[in-house]
């Protein structure tokens, strides 16, 4: 299975201190650093995944499950926040096809990612993706063992659906803020998966339904 490029210093240290070590007598030491490496790669693991297709989707940005789905108010939009522990896939994605508008990123605490308030206290990415089906705001937020958050992106780049955009090590959480007449497709609860998991669904408009009807006649 491929691995994110991000891997590679921490793969390298870890089986060369491994082989170091049982080349030099230390055969426990040796062991724990080829595990140690072993998980890294589990960690990094970048599965290949099947974006969906259709009109007005928006998908995971994430492995996890989701432990928040609630509405913005006045807004109209829908926040979905999703956490991520060790054990899920840390590559993240797009949840819609767009353009990046904003790229902000803000130093803070490192508060456990499951926690509501680690959203406005810890450190975290925010990113706004302007899409045929409103602005997006996206957050990538590190956790209390995350200590780096990793975005390969720009102010001014395009997004496809569900494309790899960067990635959070070592449990974290991740927020989507859907915009106005879009259904979220989740509940809290749900398990996701980065990039083919539907998060929400843009109602038609009344024009969209009434030429659809018309169509079908």
């Amino acid at each position: 299975m491929p691995l994110a490029r991000e891997s590679f210093p921490y793969l390298l240290t870890g089986v060369s201190v491994g082989a170091a070590a049982l080349l030099f007598g230390f055969p426990w030491l040796g062991a724990m650093a080829l595990l140690l490496s072993g998980f890294i790669a589990f960690f990094f693991r970048d599965p290949a995944r099947e974006i969906p297709g259709g009109a007005g989707v928006f998908v995971s940005p994430g492995d996890g499950k989701v432990t928040e789905v609630r509405s913005l108010g006045l807004t109209g939009g829908t926040r979905v926040s999703i956490f991520l522990s060790l054990f899920d896939v840390h590559m993240n994605r797009s949840p819609v096809a767009g353009r990046i508008d904003r790229v902000r990123y803000q130093e803070g605490r490192f508060l456990p990612a499951n926690l509501s308030r680690s959203a406005s206290e810890n450190e975290r990415n925010e990113i706004t993706i302007s899409s045929d089906m409103g602005s997006v705001r996206l957050v990538q937020i590190a956790g209390v063992v995350a200590r780096r958050i990793v975005f390969w992106k720009k102010e001014g780049d395009e997004v496809a659906l569900g494309e790899r955009i960067g990635l959070i090590q070592f449990g974290s959480r991740i927020e989507v803020d859907l915009p106005a007449g879009v259904s979220p497709e989740v509940t809290v609860g749900s398990r996701v998966k980065g990039g083919s998991s539907i998060l929400g669904v843009a109602r038609a408009s009344a024009k969209e339904q009434s030429i659809a009807q018309e169509s079908g006649r």
